[in-house]
């Protein structure tokens, strides 16, 4: 016998799982829906990330539809300077605080159980007392925990470390100064994503000298140029122009690799070592200021993916290297999202499940909310799987095509359909939806930049469609 129903039974209170929450709640007002999730407080990884943990992209299109995050002043110091402000760790994690007790609780619609481990069928059992809770769930289990996402503190590190070795993950490097005068000569970099970016430049801007860093650097990343990435009609500009541009390098590259080397000439994409040609784009997004200070460190090992390390010490498959003793090593090896790993998407309406995925790769939350909107407002999982594509995550600027050809295929179809066009112009966590409405309602001149947009739309897709072709088949002859 259940212990109670509800409508919806959410599994992951992340970022993505309250963005469907909350739309849901505005969709459909008649609807129970229960969170259950293994933190004690709302936020998922959030809860663990590392203390100087910030956003890739703006603040002011993350978080749920519902409730703004973040202001419209523009920063005007340090390596984000000039553009909008990005929410650290401890604001991102009060953020989904606020929007639990004060949205969702009141509301008596929602029903939250932190600490609570979900077994499946409908049941879950608290993690510490052990207590089994069953659910009489009338509508759909909702799994919002796709992407998987791993930090630092939660990671299982892939190599050897020998005893002795002085290691530390990210969010112990600002607890360093309570080692008064005993501290490392000399750090180590363990890592090629975005944390040992923010690793390098917290490091950089706390005052360590760039040639006391030495950075491991299995692969090479292109990243995306924030300048590109950023809200509101004084960047409308910036945006509309940054799309039109990778319309055209498709059009005009036989390979996504090329698509991004045309791209970083022109600084839409770019990259750390200019001598290097990176092999990786995970949707990392930088500010040129970041770029120029991790520029800085030039003890970067390129000997592919360390398999050990001892005090003064690394081993690779083919390699060694060496560093003094007393070198401290930062692991920043955990993966955001696992990129490389096989899963099969899916559509992401199932019968009694939905699995939330992304939409429009990278916006994971403005995906999820939009799935909401699908799930309340279309009767059939045909026409909602119809509507909402997952696009496939992408680990190399070759596999990047077909992901942003299923963005653009989607957004086609959303643009025809009255019912998702209308709530578009309203979304928040839509980039240009928003600002765009804004911008004709005022006669903003500077729309005219869409001018070039169709042209570049009618030689761009057919480029993206040839591009993925050509990666489907790279990926079947290996």
């Amino acid at each position: 016998m259940a212990d109670f129903e509800t409508d919806y039974l959410v599994i992951g209170a992340g970022a993505v799982g309250l963005a469907f929450v909350d739309t849901m709640l505005d969709e459909d007002p008649d609807c129970h829906i229960t969170i259950v999730d293994m933190h004690d407080k709302p936020g998922g990884h959030w809860n663990d990330a590392y203390s100087f943990v910030a956003l890739h992209q703006p603040s002011a299109f993350y978080g749920v539809n519902s409730m703004g995050f973040g202001n419209d002043v523009v920063d005007d110091h340090g390596p984000n300077k000039g553009l909008f402000p990005l929410a650290n760790g401890s604001e991102i994690s009060a953020y989904f605080s606020h929007l639990m007790n004060r949205r969702f609780l009141p509301s008596g619609r929602v029903s939250y159980h932190p600490l609570s481990e979900y077994l499946g069928d409908g049941k879950f059992k608290s993690i510490l007392s052990g207590k089994e809770t069953t659910v009489d769930i009338r509508r759909k289990t909702v799994d919002a925990t796709f992407y998987k996402t791993s930090v630092p503190a939660t990671h299982t590190r892939q190599y050897e470390v020998a005893e002795g070795t002085p290691i530390a993950i990210p969010g112990e490097l600002p607890d360093l100064w309570m080692r008064g005068d005993d501290l490392p000569s000399h750090y180590v970099i363990v890592g090629a994503g975005k944390t040992a970016m923010d690793a390098g430049v917290w490091l950089i801007q706390a005052g360590v000298d760039p040639d006391a860093i030495t950075w491991i650097c299995p692969r090479d990343s292109w990243l995306i140029n924030r300048t590109y990435t950023q809200p509101g009609p004084d960047f409308f500009e910036d945006v509309v122009g940054n799309q039109i541009a990778q319309l055209k390098a498709a059009a005009a590259s036989e390979t996504g690799d090329e698509m991004f080397e045309k791209l970083g000439e022109d600084g839409y994409m770019l990259r750390i070592d200019e001598s290097v040609k990176p092999e990786m784009f995970h949707y990392a997004t930088i500010s040129e200021g970041e770029v120029e200070l991790l520029r800085k460190i030039k003890n970067v090992v390129r000997h592919g993916r360390v398999t050990s390390i001892a005090p003064g010490a690394m081993t690779f498959a083919h390699a060694e290297e060496t560093v003094p003793e007393d070198a401290l090593f930062i692991d920043c090896t955990a993966t955001a999202v696992p990129f490389t790993e096989q899963r099969v998407h899916g559509p992401q309406f199932r019968g009694d499940t939905i699995v939330l995925q992304p939409l429009h790769v990278p916006l994971v939350t403005f995906s999820s909310a939009l799935t909401a909107f699908l799930e309340a407002n279309f009767d059939d999982d045909e026409t909602k799987n119809a509507l909402g594509v997952p696009s496939p995550l992408t680990d190399t600027p070759n596999t990047y095509p077909l992901g942003m050809l299923t963005n653009f295929m989607n957004r086609g179809a959303w643009s025809q359909n009255p019912k998702i066009a209308a709530w578009l112009s309203k979304a928040r966590l839509d980039p240009t939806g928003m600002t765009i409405a804004k911008m004709m309602a005022e006669g903003d001149t500077r729309l005219a930049v869409m001018g070039g947009f169709q042209e570049a739309i009618a030689v761009g897709i057919p480029g993206l469609q040839r591009l993925a072709v050509a990666a489907r088949e790279e990926h079947q002859d290996r």
